[in-house]
């Protein structure tokens, strides 16, 4: 039995984690254990929409069971405190865990730089808690400062200021910047009260941006009302004040640090070689240069890639490209083959400042564009729906998709509020049951002449090169009387024409309807096929089944665009008339939720949902939502 240890459940660790239970799901001799002393997964580069209260809090919290369910990985909880690597074994003070190959996957904490106060006296911005701690100061300030009397105290209280112009204090700086306005009119507050600033020892803020982006970014920032001080050392944190070089001493009782990241504590008490804050050195196969079954992944990683001077970032992506080179090259020693080095081609960076600006340079390795505004954002959100797409696939996707675009108050989406307005779906209920009821009456009405005669078909047009002109018309005739606008027989026969020219069809679309129906439809003399009899039937049976399911509130999301798509249908043959356009417009106003008001949906959705979510398959793909 290879015991194979992944110790932390970051970006790199949970990857590197799925993709070895992907490699070993059917060998029974490797047992793959990740080792974390939260029971959830932390979506780090979201912290700053929780902090803020644009997202809630359990948004960017991803339970480790939820991820690894159906698949050969056993979660652990506990902290690690030391590692044996001549033993092979790590220590908690619970208990010791052998291992036969180990993964470093800890991350990184804030460094202070030595600072003084600076640990002590400030709100760092790391992790879940960090973020939820956050969020409860900010309200508390803006609450305790509507009530202060004394105007130095209030200004204290309402001065906000962030240490670190990287990615994550522009990040959070730029959500609670567009915060204010909301807090302000809760509170009472002038907003030209509330001071934001950012401040960086480094010359310039985000400085692993083109300096184009860097200064649509200040001005955007400026935009804001946020302070922007750079260039300025940091030489001390008190208990409510920081000094923001020698004579400019700012009074804050919310000071956030943001500055830097060094290797976890475990990993810093650790006997390996380590460069640049604590970082494990390695070697191209991402292996520890010390201990040849010890592999590093995401930030702990010191690799410096060939033709490059400087060792690969501390971002996702570098997690993302380095855990499968870490389970392939684990892999490879268990089975004897060859390892491959690490050859990292990064996509780019890109930051967001509020909910609807962003600046990002992203692109193929060598070729990089510059985007802001919507485009910058817009690549954001895909980023993060691709890497979630791999963690948690579709449920974590859809859960995103609605804290970011659906779900959105006060119009804090990139899309505006167009996506996010929200009324009650008892509204849609006369119109569901209006459209049920069309649909209804139509597939009862042809349901009538199909008992007369089942053989007359009426629903499908005759063959362009039906060799009876006569029945040709005839049938064309019959057709106009059974479309949807419902006719009474003698106006359809007088407009038929007209009915065919209401909703015209592109060539292209009715080639391919007359090739497709040349194929199931019509014998080589224009006469129909047994299939056409049958298609008929089954098209007059689906307007019964899905108005009846309309009515009564039955699966309505599938009923509305199963009936969409039968007048899709009906239109690429020219047989559809003006008022198509109205049953597919009711069909898509029904498509969200309407029977679950006063319809069957109410109860049946929730008992599927509950009793969904046990099959395993689902489970294994996350094919559920929350």
């Amino acid at each position: 039995m290879k015991k194979i240890v992944i110790l932390g459940g970051g970006y790199g660790g949970v990857l590197t984690a799925k993709k070895l239970a992907k490699k070993f799901k059917k060998n029974k001799d490797v047992e793959i254990t990740l080792i974390d002393r939260n029971p959830y997964h932390t979506l780090l580069t979201e912290l700053h929409e929780v902090a803020a209260n644009r997202a809630p809090e359990d948004s960017i919290k991803i339970d480790l069971k939820k991820i690894f369910a159906g698949l050969k990985v056993n979660v652990v909880l506990d902290e690690i405190s030391n590692i044996d690597f001549k033993g092979k074994k790590l220590k908690s003070n619970k208990t010791t865990y052998a291992y036969d190959y180990l993964v470093i996957g800890t991350g990184s904490k804030p460094t202070f730089f030595g600072i003084p106060g600076a640990e002590e006296n400030t709100f760092s911005f790391w992790s879940y808690d960090d973020a939820v701690a956050l969020k409860r100061q900010i309200r508390d300030m803006y609450t305790k400062a509507a009530m202060e009397k004394n105007p130095t105290v209030r200004r204290a209280m309402l001065t906000f200021v962030i240490i670190g112009a990287g990615f994550t204090g522009v990040e959070l700086v730029g959500e609670m910047a567009e915060q204010r306005e909301e807090l302000c009119k809760e509170f009472y507050i002038d907003p030209s009260e509330v001071r934001l600033i950012v401040a960086d020892m480094a010359p310039k803020i985000l400085p692993i941006l083109p300096d184009k982006l860097i200064q649509k970014a200040e001005a955007h920032l400026r935009k804001l009302n946020v302070e922007i001080v750079t260039g300025a050392k940091i030489t001390e944190v008190g208990e409510g004040s920081v000094a923001l070089g020698e004579k400019n001493v700012v009074a804050s009782q919310t000071i956030v640090w943001t500055a830097g990241v060094e290797g976890s504590e475990v990993v810093g008490g650790l006997e390996v070689q380590q460069q640049g804050r604590k970082r494990i050195v390695t070697n191209e196969n991402l292996e520890s240069v010390d201990h040849k079954n010890v592999y590093v992944v995401g930030d702990n990683i010191f690799f410096i890639p060939e033709g490059e001077t400087r060792p690969v970032p501390q971002m996702v992506e570098n997690a993302e490209q380095a855990a499968p080179i870490v389970a392939g090259n684990i892999a490879a020693d268990i089975q004897n083959t060859a390892k491959k080095a690490y050859k990292p081609g990064f996509h780019g960076t890109m930051v967001s400042i509020g909910s609807r600006y962003g600046v990002a340079n992203v692109g193929l390795p060598g070729k990089f564009f510059m985007l802001t505004g919507f485009m910058a954002m817009l690549s954001k959100h895909f980023i993060n729906m691709f890497y979630l797409s791999q963690v948690v696939g579709f449920n974590k996707v859809w859960t995103y998709m609605m804290h970011e675009f659906f779900h959105v108050e006060n119009r804090k989406s990139f899309l505006g509020g167009h996506f996010s307005k929200r009324s009650p779906n008892f509204w849609l209920v006369p119109l569901r049951m209006l459209l049920g009821g069309m649909w209804l009456y139509e597939g009862i009405d042809k349901l009538r002449k199909i008992w007369e005669d089942p053989n007359k078909i009426f629903l499908i047009p005759a063959a362009p090169f039906a060799t009876d002109a006569s029945s040709a018309a005839s049938v064309a005739v019959d057709a106009v009387k059974t479309t949807v606008d419902a006719q009474s027989a003698a106006s359809a026969v007088s407009t038929a024409k007209e009915a065919v020219e209401a909703l015209p069809v592109p060539g292209f679309v009715y080639n391919i309807t007359n090739w497709f129906m040349d194929l199931m439809f019509y014998n080589n003399d224009g006469s129909y096929t047994f299939l056409a009899k049958w298609f008929q039937i089954g098209m007059v049976c689906a307007e019964i089944v899905f108005g009846i399911m309309l009515i009564v509130g039955l699966f309505t999301a599938i009923a509305s665009i199963a009936t969409i798509a039968m007048s899709v249908m009906i239109w690429s043959t020219k047989m559809a008339s003006t008022e198509m356009l109205w049953y597919v417009g009711a069909g898509i106003a029904c498509i969200g939720g309407s029977g679950s008001t006063f319809g069957l949906d109410y109860y049946v959705l929730p008992w599927l949902k509950k009793h969904w979510k046990r099959i395993p398959i689902v489970r294994r793909w996350y094919l559920y939502t929350d």
